[in-house]
């Protein structure tokens, strides 16, 4: 069995290469895992933009929140 590359874009896996599969037949994808020091990178870069701080000017944000809704 042959090792496919694709590019996952748009909701649709499409292949790097041309392959030599018939139309409309399925197949079964299984991508690699995440290499733990990758999540860990991963999840430390968010967890830093959540600890950013906005200061708006505004003292109780919530006390407005619905002036501002549809």
């Amino acid at each position: 069995m042959e090792t496919i590359e694709a590019i996952y874009e748009h909701g649709v896996f499409r292949p790097i290469v041309p392959v030599s599969l018939p139309e409309n037949c399925r197949v079964q994808v299984i991508p690699p895992p995440l290499e733990t020091g990758e999540l860990k990178q991963d999840l430390d870069a968010i967890y830093a933009a959540m600890d950013l701080r906005f200061n708006s000017g505004e003292h109780d944000v919530a006390e407005r929140h619905n002036e501002h809704q549809p």
